[in-house]
């Protein structure tokens, strides 16, 4: 069958893309920046990929006529604008418009439980997602969630931040908010399963784990799995927004992700039964089951996907990540240094491995400075890490810089700054005749981005040559300096 799949990079596409083409599906990936797929999968000769922007009508000739299915995983939780649910809305109406003019047979869309009555702004929005994708021309599958627990997801990560983090918690109230946790592998199963069968044509179902939880027995139960003793008091004067401060400050996740979190936290999510679990035969796992697969995943290093790799982690919607791998070269300052490599495999593997645990080889107190002066600031600081230890993909979130490009047989890494800045800026790794050169390049913006590209030279005089010299030389040698 061939299907077009949205939402590729994000948290459930890509854990949804395999399972498509181990089944022997065609793949039509819509992406806005297709360098922002793997590129293993780019070489598939089961997979295509079409740059699509929803938001821009004119890219959405770009999808072939001829898909029979597609998945409708496009989703803006995190977008800083204060008119996300109109994006959304003229997105799903974009992706309507276009897909009623092809041979589409069923469209399957992932949203949220919406079955209280005073729904959050986010709930509201895919719930009017889920009526607008409806259409006469073909079937719709419609599954709503509610929290979905799985290695990488920010549920997941930010219940994990809070109990590995805080021995004692003064909570807000909406602890107590009960909700029906489901696995990741379970919400896979319900998306992959539905494919194709006519059953489910113009249907619309809640998905939901076995147990009804509040927040709290979630936290605490988490707590159990990771062998933690942890006391919760929950205090009613929290407001809203002492509530996402208190999520931000403590937890990965950025300060708009918070407030919608937040948001939703104070709404109760129980699913309506039906008879979706007998007609595909699956049976949803515990929480504690969900929780303790998780950790499977993270210890072999093997999560599939990460929500802090997706551009809404940063707290902006980006739409093209690749317009940012031309550094500038105009009216920017650069701090440029360069070492000849005796190991060129080595150094390698070393710059694959920067930031998250192994740090930054060179000043660490100085990176966790001005990570929480970031985070002071209202960015992101430091807190995202890195979805895996030891491989960088174009995308990827790495503390507190995305990255724009990665290829190791190039032997170049491009990272492009998401922290607070008055100005945009880059970092550069690249290894050329067995010199690795390391560019940093700083484009200010207006005198406030000259005077902070001053002040921090001296620290980046002394960390820069303390980090390409750990790069570029064994830990035991010494450092020798070409340029």
């Amino acid at each position: 069958m061939k299907i077009l799949l949205t939402g590729v990079t994000g948290y459930i596409g890509k854990r949804l893309m395999p399972i498509l083409l181990e089944q022997g599906h065609h793949l039509v990936c819509a992406v806005r920046d297709r360098y922002r797929v793997d590129e293993h999968y780019l070489e598939d000769p089961n997979i295509e990929v079409v740059e699509v922007d929803f938001l821009k009508p004119d890219t959405l000739s770009n999808i072939p006529n001829n898909i029979e299915a597609a998945y409708y995983l496009i989703h803006s939780m995190s977008n800083s604008s204060s008119d996300f649910e109109e994006l959304e809305a003229q997105c799903a109406i974009n992706f309507k418009s276009r897909l009623e003019t092809t041979q589409v047979k069923q469209v399957i869309f992932l949203g949220g439980i919406s079955n209280d009555e005073n729904l959050s702004k986010h709930l509201r929005s895919r719930k009017q997602v889920a009526d607008l994708l409806k259409s006469n021309k073909y079937a719709t599958t419609i599954f709503k969630a509610g929290i979905i627990v799985g290695s990488g997801s920010s549920s997941f990560e930010i219940i994990r931040d809070l109990v590995e983090k805080l021995p004692v918690m003064v909570a807000p109230k909406w602890l107590h908010t009960k909700t029906q946790p489901l696995a990741i592998r379970d919400v896979l199963a319900y998306l992959s399963k539905s494919l194709g069968n006519t059953q489910l044509y113009n249907k619309t179902y809640d998905i939901f784990g076995p147990e009804i939880m509040t927040y709290k027995e979630m936290l605490l139960q988490f707590a159990e799995v990771r062998k933690l003793k942890r006391y919760i008091l929950t205090v009613p004067v929290m407001t809203p927004k002492l509530s996402s401060y208190w999520l931000y400050f403590v937890t990965s996740t950025s300060y708009t992700l918070a407030c919608n979190l937040v948001d939703s936290m104070g709404v109760p999510i129980i699913g309506k039964p039906s008879n979706i679990n007998t007609l595909l035969n699956i049976h949803p796992i515990t929480y504690k089951e969900a929780v303790t697969l998780a950790f499977e995943k993270i210890e072999q290093n093997s999560i599939l996907s990460s929500w802090k790799d997706s551009f809404i982690s940063s707290g902006e919607l980006k739409s093209n990540s690749h317009k940012y791998i031309n550094v500038p070269k105009f009216g920017c300052f650069k701090d440029y240094k360069e070492r000849k490599v005796q190991n060129i495999p080595l150094t390698l593997s070393r710059i694959w491995a920067i930031g998250g645990e192994t740090g930054w080889y060179y000043g660490s107190f100085l990176w966790n400075i001005r990570g929480y002066l970031d985070k002071l600031a209202g960015g992101i600081g430091l807190r995202r890490g890195r979805t895996n230890p030891d491989e960088l993909h174009t995308g990827d979130a790495l503390d507190f810089w995305r990255v724009i490009f990665a290829d190791k047989d190039k032997m170049k890494l491009l990272l492009y700054a998401e922290m607070r800045l008055p100005g945009e800026a880059w970092l550069e790794f690249k290894i050329e005749n067995n010199i690795l050169k390391q560019t940093a390049t700083f484009r200010p913006r207006g005198l406030a981005g000259r005077l902070y590209w001053y002040s921090v030279l001296p620290f980046h005089l002394f960390i820069f040559n303390g980090m390409i010299s750990k790069l570029a030389c064994p830990f035991n040698a010494k450092p020798q300096n070409v340029s």
